[in-house]
């Protein structure tokens, strides 16, 4: 597969290094000709020095002919205005790109381009760290708004209905996990014993969600 490489910083230089070793034919683009002195000595792949997203920058680096386009400098603006380009102009089928301001990657994510926002993700991937398993989420949005994750729940919610436990945490039943098979639920599902049950939690309540479903439910 041919992969463009915009920026090579630590990201970019080591996505490259990555993928080469994979056997993938990849060109990297950076304006700074020493940024590309992070890239071993064995590197074989194209190292074209230029703005990333300048049309002729990113023909040199056969944009024309790619499968695959990150974009990974050190500017928001500049990524997302190459992914653009590559994706709009070049036609490439995957398209990524890193956005530090989480808000502005959610706007780009519902225009059609794949972005990365690296403060929800660290968040989250140091939250599967801290928390006991179960309790990080399984997924977040870009803007770190929405998290998804296993519930764990106080054993005395089997036999009762999910429309209990979403009134009870504040969080929308997303699936069950029933028996290895993703079950959506309807407005009459109830809980069984070897159910996981996955809900989407606002980001800050998701402690409440946590504390509410591991006590046991009101008798009636």
């Amino acid at each position: 597969m041919h992969v463009v490489i915009m920026g090579c910083g630590r990201v970019g230089s080591s996505l490259a290094v990555s993928l080469e070793r994979q056997g993938h034919d990849v060109v990297i683009i950076d304006r700074d000709p020493t940024a590309f002195h992070r890239l071993p000595s064995g590197f074989r792949g194209e190292q074209v020095v230029g703005v990333g997203f300048h049309r002729d920058v990113l023909r040199r680096a056969g944009a024309d002919h790619a499968q695959a386009f990150a974009a990974v400098s050190s500017g928001d603006n500049s990524n997302i205005i190459s992914a653009r380009v590559a994706r709009e102009t070049f036609g490439v089928e995957r398209v990524v790109a890193r956005i530090y301001d989480a808000r502005r990657a959610e706007v780009y994510e519902r225009l059609g381009i794949p972005t990365m926002a690296p403060v929800p993700w660290s968040t989250d991937r140091l939250m599967r760290m801290l928390l006991p398993d179960g309790v990080a989420s399984a997924w977040r949005d870009p803007s770190g708004t929405v998290a998804i994750l296993p519930l764990p729940v106080h054993e005395a919610w089997a036999g009762r209905p999910i429309a209990e436990l979403q009134q009870r945490t504040g969080a929308r039943v997303a699936f069950i996990l029933r028996f290895g098979t993703g079950v959506l639920p309807g407005p009459h599902t109830v809980i069984q014993a070897e159910d996981t049950i996955y809900v989407a939690a606002v980001s800050g309540t998701v402690s409440d969600v946590t504390a509410a479903a591991a006590r046991e439910p009101d008798r009636s």
